[in-house]
C-alpha cells in the first residue's frame, strides 16, 4: 500500500467521524437550544428543508430563526439520530439517518416523531458542514397520558 492510498483512506474515515459528528450535533443543539452550535454545522446558503407541515429555509439567518420558532412550539426535544450510512466523495458527500424524536409540543402536547434526514455535505476549506438537509416525516404521533414520575421533566404532582 503506497502512502496516497494510506492518506486517502485516513483521509475518508476522518471525514465519516466529522461528518458523524454533524449529524449529532444537529440533534443535540435542537436539543440544547444551543443556537451557536447549529450556526457552526452548515455552509453559507444550506437548505433545511422539514417540509410542508414545518417549512423549509435557505441561509443560515433563516435555518436559525426557524430554530427560534420550532423551539418556541416545541420547548422540549429529545433527538436520537440512528444508522447513519455516508457516501464520500472527495469533498462531498450524502448521508441518510434514521430519526426518533421524542418533543413536548404546546398544541400536541407529548409527541413521538419519526422519520429520516437526507443529507448532502461539502468540504470547504478544510471544513465539513451541511448544504441541504432534508427531513421526510414518518409520524408525528401525540402520546395521551404521558406523565414522567421521575427525572428533570418530572411533574412535580406526580412524584408525590
Amino acid at each position: 500500500m503506497s502512502n496516497t492510498d494510506l492518506l486517502e483512506r485516513l483521509d475518508k474515515l476522518e471525514s465519516h467521524q466529522t461528518i458523524e459528528r454533524l449529524i449529532y450535533a444537529y440533534a443535540q443543539a435542537y436539543d440544547r437550544h444551543d443556537i451557536g452550535m447549529l450556526a457552526r454545522i452548515w455552509h453559507d446558503g444550506a437548505l433545511l428543508s422539514l417540509g410542508d407541515a414545518i417549512g423549509n429555509f435557505q441561509g443560515i439567518d433563516a435555518i436559525l430563526s426557524a430554530a427560534h420558532q420550532l423551539w418556541a412550539k416545541t420547548p422540549h426535544m429529545h433527538h436520537w439520530m440512528a444508522n447513519p450510512l455516508i457516501d464520500i466523495a472527495d469533498n462531498t458527500a450524502t448521508a441518510t439517518t434514521a430519526l426518533d424524536c421524542f418533543v413536548i409540543d404546546k398544541e400536541t402536547g407529548p409527541t413521538q416523531v419519526g422519520g429520516v434526514y437526507r443529507d448532502r455535505l461539502e468540504r470547504h476549506n478544510g471544513r465539513w458542514g451541511f448544504i441541504e438537509r432534508k427531513f421526510e416525516l414518518h409520524y408525528w404521533t401525540p402520546i395521551e397520558n404521558w406523565k414522567p414520575v421521575l427525572g428533570t421533566e418530572a411533574s412535580p404532582a406526580a412524584s408525590v
